[in-house]
């Protein structure tokens, strides 16, 4: 890593933000092009996150990440956000612009569908009805990803049934039935799925285990988790044993982060194996 009086900045505002992998991640790319340039972890507290962003041009910063609590509340604060993260309703990623305005985007449809792609290739979205759990701004994004890309059932099931209600009025589209159940019958909504997708942190270190019953959910349907903390979670633990297709969640966060360095950074970028291993390096070490 090079840091000179030319060095361009970007990082990451959450709080807490310690937790956070894209230091790792975007630094490794940094560091793989020769870029002169440094991503940075930034503790921002909620109240401070509108004076947070907006020293941004003032700072030398080409933009910024968003992660927990700050992406729903960031849109009412950027200048312009894209109709996808409009729709959405959240934002992870700024970019400051050439006039120092701010543009909020979301490259979370993108990373989940990336990641799917690249895992489970095998995947078709005519399979069967997709069964999302969660209701918060990464199930947003993965429940317009497969509305993008053609699945024409989602079932929505959250532990709050009228989060689940927003999501669904928000995100409704002609062409995909998208239905909200009440979290008691989540194992029976398995049975003729074909895509399992946990969006909640349930399962993450420190978090309680999520409680589902794979019994029923075809053999050929494709089990996926965005917790990469740990990077096999129970739910995927049990989906391999079954013989299911699964899909952690470090692609995820992997894949969204390249749009926001290409924009910032000027230089296209690619998951490799090399990279994950970096990343995963991290998941051993204390925060």
């Amino acid at each position: 890593m090079r840091i000179t009086g030319k060095t361009r900045l970007a990082g990451i505002m959450g709080w807490p933000v310690a937790h956070s992998r894209s230091p790792a991640l975007h630094n490794f790319w940094l560091d793989e092009h020769g870029i002169d340039g440094v991503y940075l972890p930034l503790a921002v507290r909620p109240e401070d996150l509108e004076q947070a962003l907006r020293a941004l041009p003032t700072l030398g910063f080409r933009g910024c990440n968003l992660t927990i609590p700050h992406k729903q509340r960031a849109l009412s604060i950027v200048d312009r956000v894209e109709p996808l993260a409009r729709r959405i309703g959240a934002i992870n990623t700024v970019i400051v612009m050439p006039d120092d305005s701010l543009e909020g985007r979301n490259t979370d449809v993108y990373g989940f569908r990336e990641n799917l792609r690249e895992c489970a290739p095998e995947w078709n979205p005519a399979a069967g009805p997709a069964v999302v759990l969660g209701a918060g701004g990464a199930a947003r994004a993965v429940v317009m990803a497969l509305i993008d890309a053609g699945v024409a059932e989602i079932r929505l099931v959250n532990r709050t049934q009228a989060r689940a209600e927003q999501v669904a009025d928000d995100l409704a589209a002609p062409a995909c039935h998208l239905s909200v159940h009440p979290w008691a019958r989540r194992d029976a909504l398995l049975q003729d799925a074909g895509l399992l997708v946990n969006t909640t942190s349930l399962g993450m270190i420190g978090e309680p285990e999520l409680e589902i019953a794979l019994s029923g959910l075809p053999p050929g349907a494709v089990v996926a988790d965005i917790v990469y903390v740990p990077l096999e979670t129970p739910l995927l633990a049990a989906a391999r044993r079954r013989g299911h297709r699964i899909v952690d969640g470090l692609g995820m966060l992997l894949h969204q982060g390249r749009p926001g360095f290409e924009a910032w950074f000027g230089s296209p970028v690619q998951v490799t194996r090399g990279l994950r291993t970096a990343v995963l390096t991290t998941l051993a070490e204390p925060r």
